[in-house]
């Protein structure tokens, strides 16, 4: 017999391991599953020790050349199906459909095969046909059509055979039975289980319905998912049933469940969370092995912790699940201090469906595996949590390697870039610190061999950007370089290597855009103006703020008082709060990021500005002059030179600036000012602004000191509407005549 068995994303190679102590042959994996070879004492026995399996079907018929629909009724229509069925059973078909040409839906395949089905027994029972029913068939069968190729199935096991029968009540979050294996099967549980003997501590601080902590019960005492509770298979209404021998299976079966002292343990600080965990624990015959406590993991002590480290695997709650981005993402981040504080020697595997929420965390995966839970896409991380002791050594030994580092003499190369930033620094350092500036660029590709940019935050962190090696350098040389301008880096501004954060720029081209690089949301605060920001390093390529623009973000600040305030391309808000810091009556920020614009928030609520004045638009900037009506006392426009946002025509700086600089101006008040800015380094303004406006260009009093080396980073003008004189005209003076004098 050929058998086909269905899974989860990324679940095969463990579906495989069940067939295989099944007894099963020829395991070869499949899309969704694996197919797999055996007799039926190999099909009874995996269908009732699977954990991971869905589904299990039987080959019955192929057929690799269709071409319409009335051929697939045809070869339906040849297959014996009176072998399988008779006019007493009901039955239901599934389909399922990748590339069919002559199909126009799944639905319709089902529909013929379904009319095969009935016409065939017609002719073999004297017109007598079985029913169909949906709901409660006692036969299911199958089809799966992909291209030109059908194969043909009767379903042994019926669907979600991963469904054990022990729940009841359920929670609002749940999480799959055979998902809630597979977990455990990748974490270090099963591992350490393998090398010891013995199933180590597990616990599961969110264990909402008790899933994990039951499938792990079931696991380690070899009790089989399929005899959890009293089921009766598709496979007992078909011919093929051998009842003696389903008996023999399900005693060798039952002869090798055997319970074993174990420590699992179920969290969860709701306690009718706990009460549905305890009965669906009590349906599945494991309330005896496994303890649920109403708990709250982010105020546990010390007292509280399981005496022996063990293994954390659990699902708590991400945002995406439970519409609370903002209480989720704190939730993470008191999980990451719960952890870190009181579970040192244990290992931990957690599933999310929000990456950024790992990075809430504060703790680096060792790995990582992808699941589906639900139809949402999954990450299971999994950590190791250093003891006191550990982490104690880990210092010691990267206070020894900085120090060994620190103490090798420099390359010619490192110190050739040693001597440069060292004369920047020695010369940038007085009059950034007389002009009160604490984040500045300390080198901007002086040298062409070390291309990349270096700015310098708060005396503590570094941003180093480099600028793409062209395919003509060769990628060690370009390495070797890069490593050598990090050496000097570190021995000139003291900067730890650990907080030397390097990115690589690459050009941008057509509709290529700069994408999000990481999510550990580590965010630092930085000073500017008598304001704060706050900045990342590592998640995004830019950090949050343009340092170049620093002049400009002052001149805003020095022209905004009582003013009603507009920031297009807002960004992260730098502009907003120069703004309102400067006295502006209301501002207004747009972005097409939510991102950014939850940024910019931040930003203006860690310098105290809230309250009605203060709007944020979801918006393409371009839109939103054009489908609003407001207008303002200072418009700040800060364009990208290339943007391709949904719903317009892509916009390109040097062509498209007229009109967006026209269309800036309906919005602006008389008397009103427009601060233009744009960092596309050709950039020349169209003369038809200079004689339709009144354009002063600043750029030259918006470099500040540090960029001095790269004064094309960006252009800067004023715009305003030009002032009109109302001449009067003058009357015609009468012609008088004069006497002549004698």
């Amino acid at each position: 017999m050929i058998f086909y068995a269905t899974t989860g994303l990324n679940q095969g190679d463990i579906l495989a391991e069940e067939a295989r102590l099944a007894g099963a042959e020829k395991i070869s994996p499949s899309p969704g599953g694996i197919h797999f070879t055996g007799d039926l004492r190999v099909a009874y026995r995996f269908l009732l020790t699977t954990h991971t399996a869905t589904r299990l079907l039987l080959g019955i018929y192929e057929d690799d050349d269709l071409r319409s629909a009335d051929e697939f009724y045809d070869a339906s229509m040849m297959i014996p199906w009176e072998e399988w069925i008779d006019p007493s059973k009901s039955f239901s078909v599934t389909t399922s459909v990748k590339n069919v040409r002559y199909l126009k839906h799944s639905n319709f395949g089902a529909l013929r095969l379904k009319d095969a089905i009935v016409d065939r027994i017609r002719k073999h029972f004297d017109g007598q046909r079985p029913d169909v029913d949906r709901a409660d068939s006692d036969l299911i069968f199958h089809v799966h059509l992909e291209e030109d190729r059908a194969t043909w199935y009767v379903d042994l096991s019926g669907q979600g055979h991963h469904k054990r029968g022990y729940r009841g009540d359920q929670t609002d979050a749940l999480l799959a039975e055979h998902l809630a294996f597979s977990l455990l099967y990748r974490s270090r549980w099963r591992k350490l289980a393998d090398e010891t003997g013995t199933f180590p501590t597990l616990l599961d601080p969110f264990c909402g319905s008790g899933t994990i902590v039951i499938e792990a019960a079931l696991w380690a005492t070899g009790r089989a998912p399929g005899l959890v509770k009293a089921r009766i298979f598709p496979v007992f209404n078909l011919p093929i049933h051998d009842v003696d021998l389903y008996e023999e299976v399900v005693d060798e079966v039952v002869s090798r469940m055997e319970d074993a002292p174990l420590s699992i343990h179920g969290w969860d600080r709701s306690p009718k969370a706990i009460r549905i965990a305890q009965e669906a624990a009590k349906e599945a015959g494991v309330d005896h092995l496994v303890t649920f406590e109403v708990k709250d993991f982010t105020t546990l002590t010390e007292e509280e912790i399981p005496s022996s480290a063990g293994v954390v695997v659990t699902d708590p709650p991400y945002g995406m699940r439970m519409g609370k981005w903002e209480e989720t993402r704190h939730l993470y981040r008191s999980i990451g201090d719960t952890l870190s504080r009181f579970f040192g020697g244990w290992n931990v595997s957690l599933l999310t469906a929000d990456d950024r929420l790992l990075g809430q965390i504060d703790l680096k995966p060792d790995r990582t595996n992808a699941f589906n839970n639900g139809g949402i896409p999954c990450t299971l991380a999994h950590y190791y949590i250093f003891t006191h002791e550990e982490k104690t050594a880990l210092r010691a030994e990267w206070e020894q390697r900085r120090k060994e580092r620190l103490s090798r003499p420099l390359s010619s190369g490192a110190q050739m870039a040693y001597n440069r930033l060292a004369k920047n620094l020695k010369e940038l350092k007085p009059l950034m610190e007389k002009e009160g500036v604490t984040s500045y660029r300390i080198y901007d590709a002086d040298m062409i061999e070390y291309n990349a940019a270096i700015d310098l935050y708060e005396g503590r962190w570094i941003n180093l950007a480099e600028y793409a090696a062209p395919p003509t350098v060769d990628a060690e040389d370009a390495e070797r370089r890069l490593e050598e301008l990090i050496d000097a880096t570190e021995r000139v501004t003291g900067v730890d290597r650990d907080f030397i954060f390097v990115k690589r720029r690459t050009v941008q081209k057509g509709l290529d855009q700069y994408e999000r690089q990481g999510y550990t949301d580590q965010f630092y605060i930085i000073n500017e103006n008598d304001a704060r920001y706050f900045v990342n390093f590592t998640d995004y390529l830019d950090t949050g703020i343009f340092l170049d623009h620093r002049p400009i973000r002052k001149f805003i600040g020095e022209v905004t008082d009582h003013k009603r305030f507009l920031n297009l391309f807002c960004y992260t808000g730098t502009a907003t709060v120069q703004a309102a810091k400067g006295g502006a009556l209301s501002t207004v920020s747009v972005d097409t990021s939510t991102t950014y614009l939850d940024w910019a928030r931040r930003n203006m609520e860690l310098n105290g500005f809230g309250g009605m004045n203060h709007f944020y638009y979801q918006s393409d900037s371009i839109s939103f002059l054009w489908d609003t009506f407001d207008r303002y006392d200072v418009i700040f426009c800060d364009p990208p030179t290339y943007s391709n946002s949904k719903g317009r025509a892509p916009f390109e700086v040097q062509k498209d600036h007229r009109s967006l600089i026209k269309a800036c101006m309906m919005h602006l008040d008389p008397g009103g000012l427009l601060i233009f800015s744009c960092n596309y380094r050709s950039f020349r303004m169209d003369e038809e602004v200079f004689a339709e406006f009144d354009v002063e260009e600043i750029t030259p009093r918006t470099i500040g000191r540090d960029f001095s080396r790269n004064p094309k980073i960006h252009h800067a003008f004023l715009i305003r509407e030009r002032t009109k004189v109302a001449v009067r005209p003058q009357r015609p003076r009468k012609a008088v005549r004069r006497k002549p004098v004698k």
